[in-house]
Order: C-alpha cells, then sequence, then structure tokens
C-alpha cells in the first residue's frame, strides 16, 4: 500500500463509547497532518455516520479511516493509522510498530474488535446500531 498524505486531513470514524478506542485515537501523533486528525465518534450520528451506513458500513465492527478521497476500514483502517503516526511515547511506538505490517494488523484486528465488544458488554454500552434503540 502507498503512504498515504496525511496533508490531506485524515477522519477517523470510531465508537467514542469505548475507552480503550478513545484512549487511543485522543493520544495518537500524526507526522505532517496538515489537515489535521479529525474524530468523529459514530455514536453522535450525523450526515457523515449515516453515509457511511448506507455505503455498507457497520460501526459497531469497523473503524473508517478517511484520508483525502480515500477510505480504509477495519485492520487496513489500523494499519494506515500506523503508517501515518509517529513512533513517539510508548503507546504510538507500539501500534506505530504492530500496524506497520499490513499483515499483522490485518491478523490482530479481530481480536481487537472482539475485545472491544466484550469491554462494551461488560461496562453495560449498548453496540451503536442499538444505542438510539
Amino acid at each position: 500500500m502507498a503512504n498515504p498524505d496525511p496533508r490531506l486531513g485524515v477522519s477517523v470514524f470510531y465508537d467514542g463509547d469505548c475507552p480503550v478506542c478513545h484512549h487511543y485515537l485522543t493520544g495518537l501523533r500524526l507526522r505532517e497532518a496538515g489537515g489535521g486528525l479529525r474524530l468523529v465518534n459514530a455514536r453522535d450520528g450525523g450526515a457523515e455516520i449515516e453515509a457511511l451506513q448506507a455505503a455498507g458500513h457497520d460501526l459497531d465492527r469497523e473503524i473508517v479511516v478517511r484520508v483525502g478521497d480515500r477510505e480504509w476500514t477495519g485492520g487496513s483502517a489500523l494499519h494506515v493509522l500506523g503508517l501515518l503516526s509517529t513512533p513517539s511515547g510508548f503507546i504510538n511506538r507500539l501500534m506505530f510498530r504492530v500496524f506497520r505490517s499490513e499483515r499483522l494488523g490485518s491478523a490482530l484486528y479481530p481480536a481487537f474488535r472482539q475485545g472491544r465488544l466484550l469491554l462494551l458488554r461488560l461496562l453495560g454500552r449498548a453496540p451503536i446500531g442499538k444505542a438510539a434503540s
């Protein structure tokens, strides 16, 4: 995969009720993110979230990263964040090393997803698709 250009701006659509997701993304340091890093909590809804869902994205099962007009999901999305991140700070260094490998990121993503779902269940938080129900 060619390195995405962070100067185009990076948007991450994720579950803001997941404490692990929230802490990782709010601590993420990207290199040369000219357009900035924009975190979008999927639980807040809105036109962008509705458009992602209409396009077939299940935000309970996948994180979505948009750089410019390209989108990546799941393990590929974490790989893109790994490519764009800096190796500064413990968590950034760890994620930088793990997700620089697309193969390793894709292999680990299902375990991360299951861990997130278990954590949300233990915290008594509904899935995104059922939060408004």
